[in-house]
């Protein structure tokens, strides 16, 4: 395998999914999972508070999305089904943890819940994070009732460091608690995400993992 001109990330290949940059002509797929989702989005995530969105916003989105993808400084992914006609969830890198870390952040399309597609995704990017961003820390944060999150967390060898109580507001006033699961890099190649399957691809295409 060659040595890359650079990272990022552009494109994994798992076992089941396509999990790449967004681009902004992936609005319609993006909108058509947020949008069969949300009664399982709201509960936990603040931002689906503010959907559905219209199409042409959701396109802006994208089009902040890649450029900040671009210019190294947030990397939100797509998971998509392998022909890359349909969505099946979304994760990201998050850089909103301070230097040498970031934060994955998953959500699953409703209909697909139960199938370990949040663990395979999280998986993944949490080789990326360690193996070709060179991260020092990578953490998962979730509210304490959200038990599938959690499950992804600790099935991927992350420890529960701890629970902040009335931290994240939901939107309409009220605070909620966040439970914070680390992993770190001494501890990453003895951790079930090391032996996750896959391809991993730079901008031009050339594979890097």
């Amino acid at each position: 395998m060659k040595e890359s001109t650079a990272g990022p990330a552009y494109r994994i290949e798992t076992e089941r999914l396509v999990v790449r940059c967004y681009q902004p002509s992936d609005a319609s797929l993006v909108k058509a999972a947020i949008d069969a989702s949300l009664d399982e989005l709201r509960p936990w995530l603040p931002w689906s508070r503010h959907e559905p969105m219209a199409l042409g916003e959701k396109v802006k989105l994208l089009r902040q999305f890649r450029g900040q993808f671009d210019l190294g400084q947030d990397f939100a992914y797509g998971a998509f089904d392998p022909t890359e006609t349909v969505l099946w969830g979304s994760s990201g890198l998050h850089t909103r943890v301070g230097p040498g870390a970031c934060e994955i952040g998953y959500w699953v399309r409703s209909g697909h819940t139960g199938a370990g597609l949040a663990t395979e995704m999280v998986a993944a990017l949490t080789r990326v994070g360690f193996e070709i961003e060179r991260l020092q820390r990578i953490e998962i944060h979730c509210d304490p009732d959200n038990v599938r999150s959690a499950a992804v967390a600790r099935k991927l060898g992350y420890a529960h460091e701890a629970t902040l109580r009335q931290r994240l507001p939901l939107g309409d006033g009220r605070l909620r608690d966040t439970m914070i699961w680390t992993l770190f890099a001494a501890d990453y190649p003895q951790s079930p995400a090391a032996g996750a399957r896959l391809r991993a691809y730079d901008v031009t295409g050339q594979r890097i993992l």
